[in-house]
């Protein structure tokens, strides 16, 4: 589909499905909590519009919600490829788990440095859908899910139209689209630490336990699909040591809360440990590859000015992916919370604690990259605090006309923000577009990376071939070898250790290769114009097929 036809669908949809909540947003927004309310925040303090007596039926707030959350992922659903968060390689190890199933133990178990659950939830997928289809089905019902524990959360501490204005930022979320509709974890991960939250928030507020209890084992789930879930163990334990002015009450629930925490985490490293000799096996391996991408991302030159993109990185993305004035407002929320709601501050630092730590790591001690996709958790807590940062900001000032004003060119630029990033990143090459589209609503892959796969598909896979696929320096051959359609056994990668044996087994008639690739280096290959000889077979570079890649086919 072609950005304009994409562009006329999304008209036709009426700006991806948002119209409903521009007409619902000016209504809530305007009567967003007084910043100063310290009490159970039911009922909200402002009166810019009339405020009904009773509070709408909850299901059908939920209900809208999830359907504003639906619609604009449906829409991007069906054009969107799996291209970042490792989203084939998790699906080509869910395979591997699902053709023959086991309880995942380690690292090299078959998770390496991704999360077994996740595993589990896409191969259990691949017994109904594609697999080009099946891990994005499984981040939709989740990703589409979020909103509902996102909710909750913000209903409980600051009133039910603070719960609708978070919904709505959040159906909006233009980097949370991306995350929906291809098979990475962030959109599962958020929707077990966003349910983590409610029900710790419900702990807290009620001073209950069995909410803490329901609360650790989402946290624990979390935990077995993503490593930077771990971090919230000790900040939310920690935390609930403050909880309450009963302090041997308040020990007892975070000492409570944290040995239910454990039992996946022990396990795992348990396993680790087994398996490996090292139960932080695999935070080690991700570790080393970190501080080797700064490394090699630094060269020779000054670092200043990486470590100045660093220190904003996180605030970047939320301005960038919820649109500056909603993440304005709900940062304004943070800080004006912090101070005028104690009982909030909990919910502050799960947001604030892993940004800084991150943000040290690698600005200062220079031991790690941050990527959109990491920023996701405590972006997703950016929208909680937006109507309260309205409230703070705005107030009476200005009359119900200037704050209804406010209120709808906020939803606009809501809205406008990931339909212009989407549409601008959609099937198209450069720098800048390159650089937007990991925090895109539109996840696609290079236009002649796909011609390449496609010919696979029909002209090898469909005809049982098989094919060789050199190494690219930006993993595009990943890429490459899911679109084709050829299985494992067809298909000889240089990425592999056993590429020379697959050669021979497999015989493949059609070669792919890349510039800058590994092929071009190897002591078996010469390559001479349009001519390529690999280990004495010779191979002919096809017409029709565009750099970097080049497609070959074997001389008879």
């Amino acid at each position: 589909m072609k950005s304009g036809a994409l562009s006329r669908q999304g008209n036709r949809g009426r700006w991806l499905g948002f119209a409903p909540c521009l007409r619902i947003l000016p209504r809530v927004m305007a009567t967003a909590p007084a910043p100063l309310s310290v009490s159970p925040p039911i009922t909200s303090g402002l009166s810019a519009v009339p405020a009904p007596q009773n509070e709408p039926s909850t299901r059908l707030l939920v209900g809208l919600l999830l359907v504003a959350t639906l619609v604009p992922r449906l829409a991007v659903f069906f054009v969107n490829e799996n291209l970042f968060g490792d989203a084939v390689v998790r699906t080509e190890l869910a395979e591997r788990w699902f053709r023959a199933p086991h309880l995942i133990t380690a690292y090299g178990d078959g998770a390496y440095q991704f999360g077994p659950l996740h595993m589990y939830l896409v191969g259990a997928a691949l017994s109904v859908f594609d697999r080009e289809v099946a891990g994005r089905v499984v981040s939709l019902l989740f990703g589409v899910l979020s909103v509902v524990p996102l909710f909750v959360l913000t209903r409980r501490l600051f009133g039910w139209r603070a719960g609708v204005v978070a919904g709505l930022s959040f159906a909006a979320w233009g980097m949370h689209m991306q995350f929906s509709t291809t098979a990475c974890s962030e959109a599962v991960s958020l929707f077990f630490m966003l349910a983590t939250f409610a029900f710790y928030a419900e702990g807290v507020d009620e001073n209950r336990f069995s909410p803490l209890f329901l609360a650790a084992l989402m946290l624990n789930l979390a935990c077995a699909l993503r490593y930077d879930a771990w971090m919230y163990i000790p900040l939310l334990t920690l935390a609930l040591c403050f909880s309450s002015p009963d302090k041997v009450a308040a020990l007892t629930r975070a000492v409570g809360f944290g040995l239910v925490c454990l039992p996946f985490p022990l396990l795992w490293m348990q396993g680790n440990e087994l398996l490996h000799g090292n139960p932080f096996f695999p935070v080690m391996a991700v570790e080393d590859f970190h501080r080797n991408w700064v490394q090699s991302s630094l060269g020779s030159g000054s670092n200043i000015g990486w470590r100045l993109q660093q220190l904003v990185f996180w605030p970047g993305i939320a301005v960038i992916t919820l649109s500056p004035l909603v993440a304005i407002l709900g940062i304004a929320g943070m800080v004006r919370a912090w101070k005028a709601r104690p009982d909030t501050r909990w919910l502050v630092a799960a947001a604030v604690v892993p940004a800084a730590y991150f943000t040290f790591r690698a600005a200062v001690l220079l031991t790690f990259v941050p990527l959109g996709r990491f920023t996701v958790t405590q972006v997703a807590l950016v929208p909680v605090f937006v109507a309260f940062g309205f409230a703070w900001l705005v107030g009476s000032r200005g009359g119900p006309a200037v704050r209804k004003a406010l209120v709808g060119v906020t939803a606009v630029v809501a809205v406008a923000v990931p339909v212009a990033m989407g549409l601008y990143t959609f099937r198209s090459e450069g720098p800048l577009q390159n650089t937007m589209r990991p925090v895109s609503p539109t996840s696609t892959n290079p236009v002649a990376l796909m011609q390449v796969a496609k010919f696979l598909k029909s002209e090898v896979a469909a005809k049982g071939g098989a094919a060789a696929l050199d190494i690219d320096p930006n993993y595009m051959d990943l890429q490459l070898a899911f679109f084709s359609g050829l299985p494992e056994e067809r298909l000889a990668r240089v990425r592999w250790d056993t590429f020379r044996q697959r050669m021979r087994e497999a015989q493949p008639e059609v070669l792919v290769r890349f510039d800058g690739g590994a092929l071009a280096k190897d002591a078996g290959v010469k390559l001479e114009g349009r001519s390529l000889v690999l280990d004495g077979v010779a191979y002919q570079e096809l017409e029709g097929f565009s750099a970097p890649l080049h497609v070959y086919r074997r001389q008879p």
